[in-house]
């Protein structure tokens, strides 16, 4: 047994699960208050007119969904860099570390009534959160043996909660501090929360000192080359650098410099992933590629779901009739509501996933992402019927609103379908990468769910010229086709796995197979 194993089979337990789990689980879950209670006051700390009692920056509702869909995009694309510097030089576990106190400096200076506080408290969360993110969910499925499947996917469940549980006390208390007390004593609340998870994450270091580290790289000096200057050696990542920098160049003069900007920076990420899939011998190409095919998934996943903290939000503060009484709902807390059906449901449909399988019952990672998409879109249709009940006089101002139950219809559903989505995916990346680039293509994973934000927030934008009601339903038709699609393509999907949700399965040097049936520890 080596000394992995080792470690992994002594490790301290807690419910039948390592100590190290709720280490990061307590890390991840003051992450996510930080980051989930900025989300939640973001846009409507943009729009809030400049002459109010708590003033905003009294933006126009397209110009900051525009800038939510960029600086979203930016948190998770900076994924892949922040996957690279762990896997190459730093280790997951100092990358966490770092992440976190780029973290609370930015959520501590966007405490700062200043613009230039504000951007740059933005461009340091986008640092921290591609440091911290990737990296602290790779070090989940390192906790685990990888012939404990079911237990490895319940840890991340666990997990989880934890992010959601970050997520549900965030925008309840930041939202209504933000919106009630002052935008700016909300972001520094966001801030002290981002420090108490740092000061647990260094508590906890015993428990997870053997998960994390920087692989040694083993392999000869030619195998072992700068990444960066392989996508120039090897033809076809210089080839797919080439066309993505010249399809950039053609967006930026013909349609707009910033999304010819964006492509241009995504050529070498590009660059990167063919690099990748170059090292890999037969079986770990074939993995690779089935990982990156499901990040399309994720794309229109979180292109869809994430009109939440954009265009829904803003829909909530100004379209929907928030009086509970004598009191007004602060539509910040609608935030609150996906994170506390997590809580609720989280368990509940891993139990059922489990109990799917055991009745042997289709049950791959990419069938539970599939129907994961096809739920969340659903949820779009009560945003259909919600868009059809605000009334508008001859002037096109609102006299009628709709009623809040359509809000938090739609959460469920979306809350259900991103059960059955991004736990799983998290997962499904550890069981696939390779070792050696697995905080890279957790990266690249958290890059896909970036590149969703961006979607989202192009289509938050649009919603002003062709109508919510057009918005949410098409977003609810498109889902359910795009998740039929694939479980159609299941077959030829899953045999790109080669098992690896089955079995631990170990490939030699020379891409041969072979199972290693050790016995599952209780």
């Amino acid at each position: 047994m080596s000394t992995i194993e080792s470690h992994l089979s002594n490790q301290r337990k807690f419910l039948g699960h390592p100590v190290g789990l709720y280490v990061l689980f307590m890390t991840e879950m003051w992450e996510r208050f930080s980051y989930y209670g900025m989300r939640a006051i973001l846009v409507l700390y943009l729009v809030a007119e400049t002459a109010a009692d708590n003033p905003g920056l009294g933006w126009a509702n397209d110009s900051a969904i525009a800038l939510y869909g960029w600086y979203t995009m930016f948190v998770y694309v900076a994924s892949i860099p922040g996957g690279i510097i762990a896997d190459k030089l730093l280790g997951q576990r100092k990358s966490v570390f770092v992440g976190g106190m780029l973290l609370v400096a930015g959520h501590s200076i966007l405490a700062v009534e200043q613009m230039w506080a504000f951007y740059l408290g933005l461009v340091l969360i986008v640092m921290g959160v591609g440091m911290l993110k990737p990296n602290i969910s790779t070090m989940v499925g390192g906790l685990y043996p990888k012939n404990q499947q079911n237990k490895r996917d319940m840890g991340f469940y666990i997990f989880y909660m934890g992010i959601n549980l970050g997520a549900a006390t965030s925008a309840l208390i930041v939202g209504y501090i933000g919106e009630n007390i002052g935008w700016h004593y909300g972001f520094g609340l966001a801030g002290i929360g981002m420090a108490l998870g740092q000061l647990i994450y260094w508590w906890g270091q015993k428990y997870i000192r053997h998960v994390g580290n920087l692989v040694e790289d083993t392999r000869p000096d030619q195998d072992r080359d700068n990444l960066f200057l392989k996508i120039f050696k090897q033809r076809n990542a210089f080839i797919g650098l080439l066309l993505m920098v010249l399809a950039g160049v053609y967006i930026w003069y013909m349609v707009d410099w910033q999304y010819g900007a964006l492509v241009i920076g995504l050529a070498f990420a590009v660059g990167f992933g063919i690099v990748v899939y170059n090292d890999g011998n037969k079986v770990e190409k074939d993995r690779i590629l089935v990982t990156y095919l499901s990040f399309l998934i994720i794309i229109v996943f979180w292109g869809a779901f994430e009109q939440a903290g954009g265009l829904m939000n803003v829909y909530a503060a100004q379209k929907t009739n928030l009086a509970f009484g004598s009191f007004m709902v602060p539509a910040s807390w609608f935030q609150s509501v996906n994170a506390i059906f997590i809580l609720t449901f989280a368990t509940i449909v891993g139990s059922i996933w489990i109990w799917w399988k055991n009745r042997h019952k289709e049950s791959s990672s990419l069938f539970k992402m599939a129907i994961g998409v096809i739920i969340m879109g659903w949820g779009f249709f009560f945003m259909s019927l919600a868009s059809k009940e605000v009334g508008y006089d001859a002037a096109g101002e609102i006299i009628k609103k709709s009623g809040m139950q359509w809000l938090v219809l739609a959460y469920l559903f979306h809350t259900l379908g991103e059960l059955c989505t991004s736990p799983v995916a998290l997962s499904f990346i550890t069981k696939l990468a390779p070792d050696r680039w697995m905080a890279f293509m957790m990266g690249a994973y958290f890059a896909a769910t970036g590149l969703g934000n961006k979607v989202a927030g192009v289509l938050g934008e649009s919603a002003s010229e062709f109508g919510e009601f057009a918005i949410f339903t098409g977003i609810a038709i498109f889902c359910t086709i795009f998740g039929l699609l694939v479980i159609a393509m299941l077959k030829p999907l899953k045999r790109l796995t080669h098992g690896a949700e089955d079995l631990q399965i170990e490939v030699d040097a020379s891409g041969e197979l072979a199972a290693s049936l050790e016995t599952q520890e209780a």
